[in-house]
């Protein structure tokens, strides 16, 4: 088992997967280049045929995707940053999470769109969003969002293979984070969470970067004697709600943490998925650990007040417990 990058864990399975079904291949801005290591050198190996640059327009990049994987195909897209979904809304929301349920199912939609979000130090509002709550609400899209780097290779697989159309999101700030994965070929299943710490005391529902800061935290409390169990979603559409719910029902306490911004966010549906099945099981409320319903601010320190942190994170926890 070795040790890898998480850009490299996504572009090693990118390559397998590349190797193995011919009618994969790759389009966006740049990616012959590979601007954040996805794709860089593929060319090489698989040509200007299945390694494609585009213009820079979204909705092009993303409605050419849909009508590849309508026509036989398995694309993936390399859309950079989360933010710049916004500009492919229509072919994602109209298109994307519609065309098979209007159609009967005569039309799959194996398409898969890479973005990184989230907030790394100073890349201003238009570069540091974590946008996978309004992904969530389109209806049928799947929204992946995975934290290590054996998650990130195993889930890119999946994706790939799946004929429905995914959204694979990563934080940016988790692209050098190394970890083990395999030296033989695994899948990890769309849909399915992991404990990635057990406890007793509190459960810590975290996603993306949000996962690290978590398990950071909870480790500093084992010391203390309280006991976190974290728990990473790695797919939010669809969710592994049984994961949570049982884990609320044996600590009795939650606390939520989405970088994204509270207001309907990831945390808000995790929250009341939890109040509707595990109300009884609560010995305090739910707290979540969000981002204030503002733009990411240019300034490191004003990011820095805004987002989750250590610090916020182990203040719920504390909190939670008190209650």
């Amino acid at each position: 088992m070795a040790t890898k990058r998480f850009i490299h864990a996504m572009r090693d399975g990118l390559i397998e997967e590349m190797r193995m079904d011919p009618t994969v291949f790759v389009m966006g801005e740049d990616v012959k280049v590979g601007v954040f290591g996805i794709s860089r050198g593929l060319i090489d190996e698989f040509g200007a045929d299945r390694i494609r640059n585009t213009p820079i327009s979204e909705n092009v990049i993303a409605g050419a995707t849909l009508g590849a994987a309508a026509s036989g195909m398995r694309p993936v897209a390399d859309m950079m940053m989360a933010n710049f979904l916004y500009l492919a809304m229509e072919p994602l929301g109209n298109q994307a999470s519609k065309l098979t349920y209007m159609t009967g199912g005569q039309i799959k939609m194996p398409a898969v769109f890479l973005a990184a979000q989230g907030a790394p130090g100073g890349n201003a509002a238009h570069h540091s969003e974590s946008i996978h709550p309004i992904l969530m609400n389109l209806g049928s899209l799947k929204v992946v969002y995975p934290t290590t780097p054996y998650d990130a290779k195993g889930l890119l697989k999946s994706a790939i293979r799946d004929n429905n159309p995914v959204v694979f999101l990563y934080h940016i700030s988790l692209g050098g984070s190394s970890g083990e994965v395999p030296d033989e070929e695994f899948l990890v299943p769309i849909g399915k969470g992991e404990i990635k710490k057990e406890g007793s005391d509190v459960t810590v529902v975290a996603m993306g970067l949000m996962v690290r800061h978590s398990l950071k935290v909870a480790g500093k409390l084992e010391k203390e004697g309280i006991s976190v169990e974290v728990i990473d979603p790695r797919s939010l559409v669809p969710l592994d709600t049984d994961i949570i719910i049982n884990s609320v029902k044996k600590t009795g306490r939650l606390v939520v943490v989405d970088e994204a911004r509270q207001f309907c966010s990831a945390a808000s549906e995790i929250s009341a998925c939890v109040s509707e099945n595990a109300f009884g099981s609560l010995k305090s409320p739910i707290l979540r650990v969000t981002t204030p319903n503002l733009p990411i601010p240019f300034s490191p320190p004003l990011e820095t007040h805004v987002v989750p942190n250590v610090e916020k994170i182990d203040e719920a926890i504390r909190k939670v417990l008190v209650y």
